[in-house]
């Protein structure tokens, strides 16, 4: 079976395009301490089980992948390049996908990798054992075995062809573990211990302040890193990451800024600042807990995205929020998301708000809900999480529904949502890396470990797999239209509000980091230089 490849082609300005050669045609400078900051405490230092960038930026350094995005190209959805492969190939009917890993490649407690280091890691992606988590676990449904015929050889064998499966294994957070730390100290060390093959070597982490790292002179990319090293701040506020780039303590956040913030920050700077932006691969969700009454009811599922004005959210939003763009599942500009005609038919995306809020009345009334009260459960983040949190509340209150929200810290909010379980509502996020409409929806069946709605839709489980086996783009894109209004329309399971948009002002100093669909890609920093 032949799959075709759907290309995502990002715009950038001229400007930004003019600026990117511009850079590319100038020499790196080694050296120098690169500062960044990042908005969101670490729960956990383990890339299999998170799926946040307050673990992403500070860690991801510290570790190697066995392959990557072209880090000259971070917005292709198709050019993945080795990391410690050195080349892979795969069979003509697309089930068998064989790695060839360098030899030339230490950890950085000066243990050789082998094959076997990346078949322990994948074997705990993909087959964790019981207690285990592995937060992609479902990217990797297709694999039946994982086999090392020899030291330097690693042969993926996978159950059907999928289009899917190379994009799945270029993830960011699929670093290479230690098969010796795995067998020593179990599959739980990672969590709060460092030992990869990455650019840079773990110097220390002091929770509440910051990660910092130096340069592995065995590095297996060579000639790199530039950096001497680099210093991931903790700074959860919003008005002191801006402070810490304008008063150059910091020389880029690489999550992303609103548009006032970086309008502030040219205007006070001017040429000391560049400023990438694109669309990002990231939506924030409202989670009902299915298992709590009365969001075991669809109407009332239903009634709360009706309430909810997207299309004037977004003119309003997008002006203070990192958020911008109105559409269904699918990342907007990719060739399988809804246009605007398909999408306005799904309920919550009608264009005439008083129809749409007249029908969710009549269906909290005859849910005998009427007079719905809950608490949102918030992740204390400021972009975007508690300014759409307000603006939710008041978009609920035009229906009748009392909301108070619940704002609390990172880890708290992670372990409500996949431990406890005890919300009744919660502002959740469907960000991913690479952009990979198939795998990236899988977030939505109620059989992945990162979905936290507790419930379980097998017609959607069998959409899913029918898309994932499937090689043809026009079969796929009229099973995602079924899959897209069954989840936000029909039964209201997740209830969607806009997607983000990514605008990275950084010190102009700070060279060679490109911007990418995800704020989670690039972020080896490898390839990162400073002009001074």
């Amino acid at each position: 079976m032949k799959f075709k490849t759907l290309k995502l082609l990002t715009g950038t300005t001229a400007a930004l395009l003019l600026a990117a050669n511009v850079a590319a045609a100038e020499t790196p400078k080694r050296g120098g301490t690169l500062n960044f900051v990042v908005g969101s405490k670490i729960p956990s230092m383990d890339g299999h089980m998170e799926g946040t960038f307050g673990m992403i930026h500070p860690i991801r350094p510290f570790y190697s992948t066995l392959i990557r995005v072209n880090p000259a190209n971070p917005s292709s959805t198709t050019d993945f390049v080795c990391d410690v492969c050195s080349s892979f190939s795969s069979s003509d009917d697309g089930k068998t996908h064989t790695f060839m890993i360098r030899n030339d490649i230490k950890f950085h407690d000066g243990t050789p990798l082998t094959a076997a280091d990346v078949k322990a890691t994948y074997d705990k992606l993909v087959f964790p054992p019981k207690g285990i988590l592995s937060l992609r676990k479902k990217f990797f449904s297709m694999v039946d075995t994982i086999t090392t015929p020899d030291n330097y050889t690693l042969v993926m064998k996978l159950k059907y062809p999928s289009p899917t499966f190379i994009p799945s294994v270029a993830m960011p957070f699929n670093f290479i573990y230690s098969k010796k730390d795995l067998d020593t100290h179990g599959y739980k060390w990672h969590q709060k211990n460092v030992n990869g093959t990455g650019a840079f070597q773990f110097v220390e982490y002091q929770p509440g302040s910051h990660v910092s790292g130096k340069r592995y002179d065995g590095y297996h990319h060579e000639g790199k890193p530039y950096l001497d090293g680099y210093k991931a701040i903790s700074a959860p506020k919003m008005a002191v990451r801006l402070q810490a780039i304008r008063g150059d303590r910091a020389g880029i956040e690489f999550r992303g800024f609103p548009p006032k913030a970086r309008d502030d920050l040219v205007k006070a700077l001017g040429d000391k600042i560049t400023v990438q932006e694109g669309d990002w691969n990231c939506s924030l969700l409202v989670t009902p807990n299915h298992k709590v009454k009365p969001f075991d009811d669809a109407r009332v599922r239903r009634a709360l995205t009706l309430a909810v004005d997207r299309w004037g959210g977004s003119k309003a939003l997008s002006k203070i929020a990192i958020v911008k763009t109105v559409a269904g599942v699918v990342f907007p500009t990719h060739p399988l998301a809804a246009n605007k005609e398909e999408l306005t038919k799904i309920p919550g995306f009608w264009t005439d708000i008083k129809k749409s809020r007249a029908e969710a009345k009549r269906l909290l009334k005859e849910a005998g809900q009427s007079n719905l009260s809950f608490t949102l459960l918030n992740r204390a983040v400021d972009q975007p999480y508690r300014i759409l949190g307000v603006w939710l509340i008041d978009q609920w209150r035009q229906i009748g529904v009392k909301v108070t929200q619940n704002a609390v810290p990172t880890g708290p909010w992670v372990d409500s949502l996949r431990k406890k379980k005890d919300y009744q509502v919660a502002i959740d996020a469907n960000c991913q890396s690479i952009v990979n409409p198939i795998v990236d929806v899988s977030k939505y069946l109620g059989s992945a470990s990162n979905n936290y709605a507790q419930y379980m839709d097998q017609p959607m489980e069998d959409m899913h797999a029918k898309m994932s086996r499937s090689g043809d783009p026009a079969e796929q894109r009229a099973i995602m239209r079924k899959f897209e209004t069954r989840l936000y329309g029909e039964e209201a399971h997740i209830i969607p509000t806009l997607w983000w948009y990514k605008i990275n002002p950084h010190r102009s100093y700070v060279k060679g980091w490109k911007i990418a669909p995800s704020h989670y890609l690039n972020q080896h920093l490898d390839q990162v230089w400073l002009d001074k």
